[in-house]
């Protein structure tokens, strides 16, 4: 079953950020490279995008789901469009699309363990 597991922020600082929300929340973050954190508590984590080139233009809700490539098919016969194709990343794979509305959301399946 599909489920909400992450949000995406565009970032300014990642190391300000991580700051800013260890100090008010206690959150611990991990560190995938110079400009991208995440949670990772199991539940609906929250990644920070330091990379300008790649941040959205709002906060990215992530679903997680178990067939990427059938998600993908189900996304753009209901009427969604891709506005970033399959790609790997550090955990698994994901795309990104819009829904009718011009909301982008984004559909990743994690690697096998």
């Amino acid at each position: 079953m599909a489920k909400l597991n992450y949000v995406e922020l565009p970032v300014q600082s990642t190391e300000t950020t991580k700051a800013f929300f260890a100090a008010a929340f206690g959150w611990d973050f991990a560190d995938y490279g110079p400009t991208y954190a995440a949670t990772q508590s199991g539940e609906t984590d929250l990644g920070l995008q330091g990379d300008r080139a790649e941040w959205t233009s709002a906060p990215l809700p992530v679903i997680q789901v178990d067939d990427l490539d059938a998600t993908l098919a189900a996304v753009t016969s209901a009427g969604g469009t891709i506005s970033q194709p399959i790609f790997a990343f550090p955990g698994g794979r994901r795309f990104h699309f819009r829904d009718p509305n011009g909301n982008e959301l984004a559909a990743m399946q994690p690697a096998a363990e």
